[in-house]
């Protein structure tokens, strides 16, 4: 007799068609084909548990992101329930299975001190565990070297309506006024993110230039338009919702939570433009690696660079060992190679279109460099950290 498939009930609030529910149901979904589940997607699930027909439980088990009552009465039942929102009340009471946010605030601020940045401020919702977790350990990453952040606090129903829309644009206008450029700023949500981009732009700064931001969980609509595109953080939600899954399978089998909460590291910043600079004093400097953002696309070369911002060629390398502490090739390098990891984790084009497009010319040679420069090729880079699922 065949083994009777497992009820498994979602509760994800899909009706909000954020990466954070929608990749996590598809995580789910990629499990429960492994495993021949029923999934169920029950949005009440807290009130089906309370009504049984004929003492038949519902459900073997339920994914959610859980609130009290779920908590409550899936306990009373016996359904072993796995919570996937970090801000629960319930979080303490059930296993879970999260983002790493405090990676999240370490990346972000590695990323934003490599560039080059001294100043530094952030933007986070109250009352939001994941994003107080980030800045916590962003703020703890750039005291480290002699750095620290002016943040501050928004709603998490920041545009619920208009008064709280102008309510949060006073509040940023007023923290924008305490920076010191250029800055390095982390951002809870895309759309706050997109309003400082136009607040930076009314206040004549410019993005990235005097203004480098990271902002929220890469909704990808949201950060690649309008331009510049916004640096976002890539949580890789739907691993969350396949370890979810795993775990869910352990407890309907009998088995025990070593620990209550199981943290998923981020897959990484996808890096745009919002913060492809480097903040430097040197005015030739600055103007040589302006010219190589806008022209690396092209076959330029050290000498193209020299003429753009009329300079001896031997002048501006040794201006750039001074204070890049590299040449001027090697600039040019990094920003192509930069250029091309963001196409690798964001699209599925051609290797050969990629590499043509950078800058490199012809796959074999992007390849040559990403093996030198990242000890991997550029398919297997594209493999590791590819924001769209490839299993």
């Amino acid at each position: 007799m065949a083994e009777r498939k497992r009820n498994v009930a979602l509760m994800l609030d899909l009706e909000w068609p954020y990466k954070r529910h929608t990749n996590i149901f598809a995580g789910t979904q990629r499990f429960a084909e492994e495993q021949g589940w029923n999934s169920i997607i029950d949005e009440f699930a807290h009130a089906t548990l309370s009504v049984q027909r004929n003492g038949v439980i519902p459900y073997d088990g339920i994914i959610a992101r859980a609130n009290t009552q779920l908590a409550q009465r899936a306990s009373k039942v016996g359904v072993p329930v796995v919570n996937v929102w970090l801000n629960s009340p319930a979080t303490k009471k059930l296993p879970g299975v999260f983002a790493d946010f405090q990676a999240s605030g370490r990346i972000q601020a590695e990323h934003l001190l490599s560039r080059g940045l001294r100043n530094f401020a952030a933007v986070v919702a109250f009352k939001n565990r994941g994003q107080e977790m980030e800045l916590r350990e962003f703020r703890k990453a750039i005291e480290l070297v002699g750095c620290s952040c002016l943040a501050t606090k928004i709603s998490q129903t920041h545009s619920k309506n208009h008064a709280t829309w102008q309510k949060t644009r006073k509040i940023i206008a007023a923290w924008m006024d305490t920076w010191r450029t250029p800055i390095g700023v982390m951002v809870g949500y895309e759309d706050c993110g997109r309003l400082i981009v136009q607040m930076c732009s009314e206040r004549g700064w410019r993005v990235p230039q005097d203004v480098a931001i990271i902002a929220g969980q890469n909704e990808e609509k949201l950060c690649e338009y309008p331009r510049p595109s916004l640096t976002s953080m890539e949580f890789g939600y739907e691993n969350i919702g396949y370890e979810s899954g795993k775990l869910l399978q352990s407890l309907m089998e009998g088995g025990t939570v070593g620990s209550p909460t199981i943290l998923l590291p981020p897959k990484g910043l996808v890096i745009r433009e919002s913060t492809d600079f480097f903040a430097v004093e040197d005015e030739l400097v600055a103007k040589a690696l302006e010219f190589i953002g806008r022209m690396s696309h092209r076959r330029i070369k050290q000498d193209d660079v020299s003429r753009a911002v009329n300079a001896e060629t031997r002048t501006l390398q040794l201006r750039f060992r001074k204070v890049l502490d590299r040449p001027i090739a090697a600039e040019i390098r990094r920003v192509r190679i930069e250029r091309a990891k963001r196409e690798l984790t964001q699209s599925k084009r051609l290797l050969s279109d990629i590499a043509r497009d950078v800058g490199f010319g012809e796959a074999k040679r992007m390849n040559e460099v990403f093996v030198r420069e990242l000890g991997v090729t550029s398919s297997e880079y594209r493999n590791q950290r590819q924001v769209y699922s490839n299993r």
